[in-house]
């Protein structure tokens, strides 16, 4: 059991949850954790249907190392309002108002902090803090990503669930749910086997969600699945990949059931300074939520990388 085990479940007494509010208006709940030795900020970014309290075991490692954290439930998402009638499905007609988001926030977040400016993307977060570096709406002084989603993996293929999932959209209402579960189809899927083998983290979740039911989401619409599939295949091929100089990590789980690993590592060896840790078949998909064997390991990657390419 980690040092900092007893920040699962609860919010540190000196952090902060309050509302930020978009330029649209649109309420999103952010967290805010500062720290005294002013080492410099991290900005985390979550998954699909995620909320940062599942984070705040590594949230209180990089705070205890003198780092700043702070975090935001994305539009849609956790305490940041629904974008479906039926608030139980995870929609988004267009990843680019997430980007939009992230930029915003970002400006006002960096005027704020002490540097350096880190973020650290996981899985679908992963994909949006990428694809908001290429485009240059943010800039880091490093970036991690872990687990990014930058390929999805399909029981057809990518390429024919791109092309179900864009059929799908527009063959009924595209916010309906794609399938009846959580983050995958197939109702006999162990859930908790394709994000981590600690089974008390995985019952992180469930704790918080039992106290503030309104931060669960279940599966995805069509649209964002959709979305997904087209904005991952546009990032792959997109020639400015090689004009992204944010120094990068990226930490890859190769037998992941959600995210397709080997499109992470393709887009990794195109970046000019990135590096790829890759963990094999002892690792799910929720890195930072593994047993001790994994995480700690993937902690230790993230501190070397930002000693060497975020120094104060």
């Amino acid at each position: 059991m980690s040092r900092h085990a007893a920040f699962r479940r609860a919010i540190p007494a000196d952090a902060r949850v309050s509302t930020w509010h978009a330029v649209d208006g649109w309420p999103i709940r952010r967290f805010d954790w500062p720290a005294a030795e002013k080492r410099g900020a991290i900005l985390f970014q979550t998954g699909r249907g995620d909320v940062f309290e599942k984070y705040l075991e590594a949230f209180a490692h990089w705070h205890d190392a003198g780092w700043s954290v702070s975090a935001f439930d994305w539009r849609g998402q956790g305490g940041s309002g629904r974008l479906s009638a039926d608030r139980n499905v995870g929609h988004a007609d267009d990843f680019a108002r997430w980007i939009t988001d992230l930029a915003d926030f970002w400006r006002s977040w960096v005027a704020e902090q002490t540097g350096p400016h880190v973020v650290v993307g996981h899985s679908m977060g992963g994909f949006l803090v990428l694809r908001a570096l290429v485009d240059r709406v943010i800039e880091a002084g490093a970036a991690v990503l872990v687990a990014p989603m930058l390929g999805l993996r399909s029981p057809v293929g990518a390429r024919a669930g791109g092309w179900l999932a864009t059929l799908m959209r527009r063959a009924g209402d595209p916010a309906r749910a794609a399938w009846k579960g959580h983050e995958k189809p197939g109702a006999r899927i162990d859930r908790q086997s394709i994000l981590t083998a600690d089974a008390d983290r995985y019952s992180d979740e469930d704790w918080w969600y039992a106290r503030s039911p309104e931060l669960r989401l279940g599966p995805p619409s069509w649209a964002w699945l959709a979305e997904a599939f087209a904005g991952t295949l546009a990032l792959r091929c997109d020639p400015a990949l090689v004009r992204m100089t944010t120094p990068t990590l990226m930490l890859l789980a190769e037998h992941d059931a959600l995210v397709d690993a080997q499109a992470a590592a393709a887009i990794g060896a195109r970046l000019p300074d990135a590096k790829v840790i890759r963990f094999g078949a002892e690792a799910a998909h929720e890195l930072l939520r593994e047993a001790d064997l994994v995480r700690d390991r993937a902690l230790a990657a993230i501190d070397v990388f930002l000693a060497e390419r975020a120094p104060t």
